[in-house]
Order: structure tokens, then C-alpha cells, then sequence
């Protein structure tokens, strides 16, 4: 036998046993243990159990330590702290509450100031000659007592002169308009018969004359002469200044 054969003849015998024994172990049911390959990774290394496990790539991050008891102690007392601190309802701060001075009521302008011993045709003008009269700093009784001279309280009267209203105005217009001075008429720069007969407008615009007429003459009888008829003295001045006496407060 040659050396090629001597050395085959117990390989063949080697084989023939390792198909009896894997033969002999598969009619037992046994799996054979598998064979190492320079392909197959090294016996006793984790491999994956399927495709879509992976393998982890880091460390997993340690869980957040809780907080402790010690730290919420704290707040807690530290809020307690604040409340406690905190002045009550109604406790003294320390700084005197200077309480607000109470609020005198106001009189309303439009209160009625006249007597009331005037007569209803003036006093239906109540409310209007007062709030007109403060305005203008006169004495509410006595702006009635000239409406009561010039006009019985008719808001639409109309004189022989052409004076118009409850404190008789002359206009620009109407009989007032043929009234000449050295200028040319005297009355240019006066309302319309219309705008006096509004009774608000007539007496604010009244009130305001005759305001003017004190302020300039410094007396209130002098001005009562200037803002009646002409030509008559204080004839006029005398005769409102009487039921100013008779009917005032």
C-alpha cells in the first residue's frame, strides 16, 4: 500500500464513522452541535435574535435622582414663612390709612335761587335765571325782577322798540334795525329776532350785558339805567330795583 493510500485509508475510516454517528443521532432526534467555521463568529458570542433588534450603542442614562424630603421641607417652610409674614385684613401696617375726606354734596346750577314769592310766570324760569345768574355773578332775584319789568316772563314778547324776549333785547334786525347811531345802525352786532326768542339764548345773552354794564360802571343801579330805555334817568334802574326789593328773599 502506498503512502497516498495509507494516508487515505483512515480518513475513509474517520468519515465513514462521523456518518454513522450523525446518521445514528438524527434517527434519535438530536442536533448535531454546530460546526465552527472561519465564516461563523466565535462559539459563545451574543448574537442578535432578529433582524430588528439591535444591538445598543451606549450606556443607558442613570434615572434622575428624586428630590429629597429636605428640599421640599424647605419651600414648604419658606412659603409658610411668606404667609405668615404677610400683614392680615385690618392689621396695622406701621403706616397711619389717612382716610379720605368725605365729599361735600354740590348744588346743582340749575337749583332754583329765586323767590319764591315771584310770581309763576317767573318762577316757571326758575331753574334757567339761576344757573345764568351764577354764571354771570348776579344775584338770581334780580335778573327776575328785570324780566319781570320787561317782559311779564313772555319769551316771545315784543316791544314798540323792537326789543325782543324775557329781558328785551334789541336785535338787528326787525324795528330795531332802523335805529341809527354816528356809525350807522346801532344794533349790527346783535342777534336775530329769532335767536332771542329762544329763552336760554335771551337770557344768557342778557345776563351777559348787563354783567358787562356793572363790570364797566361799577354799580348795578348805573348799569340798570344804561341797559333800559334811553332818554329816562334812572327812572328804570329805580322801578327794577323796587320789585328786586319787594319780591327778594
Amino acid at each position: 500500500m502506498g503512502f497516498a493510500t495509507q494516508l487515505a485509508f483512515p480518513g475513509a475510516l474517520l468519515g465513514s464513522a462521523f456518518v454513522a454517528i450523525f446518521a445514528l443521532l438524527v434517527t434519535a432526534g438530536i442536533s448535531p452541535p454546530p460546526v465552527a467555521s472561519a465564516a461563523s463568529p466565535l462559539i459563545g458570542a451574543v448574537q442578535p435574535t432578529s433582524v430588528n433588534e439591535a444591538l445598543p450603542t451606549s450606556e443607558p442614562a442613570a434615572p434622575a435622582a428624586p428630590q429629597t424630603e429636605q428640599a421640599g421641607e424647605t419651600e414648604a417652610e419658606s412659603a409658610e414663612l411668606s404667609v405668615t409674614e404677610a400683614p392680615q385684613e385690618g392689621e396695622e401696617t406701621g403706616v397711619a390709612a389717612e382716610s379720605a375726606p368725605a365729599e361735600e354734596p354740590q348744588e346743582s346750577e340749575d337749583k332754583c335761587k329765586v323767590s319764591q314769592r315771584y310770581p309763576e310766570k317767573i318762577l316757571q324760569w326758575c331753574n334757567l335765571i339761576s344757573k345764568l345768574s351764577k354764571k354771570n355773578g348776579l344775584d338770581p332775584d334780580l335778573i327776575a325782577a328785570l324780566i319781570w319789568q320787561e317782559s311779564g316772563g313772555n319769551p316771545v314778547a315784543y316791544s314798540k322798540s323792537g326789543a325782543v324776549g324775557l329781558m328785551q333785547v334789541m336785535p338787528r334786525d326787525g324795528i330795531a334795525a332802523s335805529f341809527m347811531c354816528i356809525n350807522g345802525p346801532c344794533f349790527t352786532n346783535r342777534p336775530t329776532i329769532a335767536e332771542l326768542q329762544d329763552p336760554a339764548f335771551n337770557v344768557q345773552y342778557g345776563t351777559g350785558m348787563l354783567a358787562n354794564l356793572v363790570a364797566k360802571y361799577g354799580d348795578v343801579r348805573e348799569a340798570l339805567r344804561y341797559y333800559g330805555p334811553m332818554d329816562v334817568g334812572y327812572y328804570y334802574a329805580d322801578k327794577v330795583l323796587g320789585i328786586y326789593e319787594n319780591y327778594r328773599k
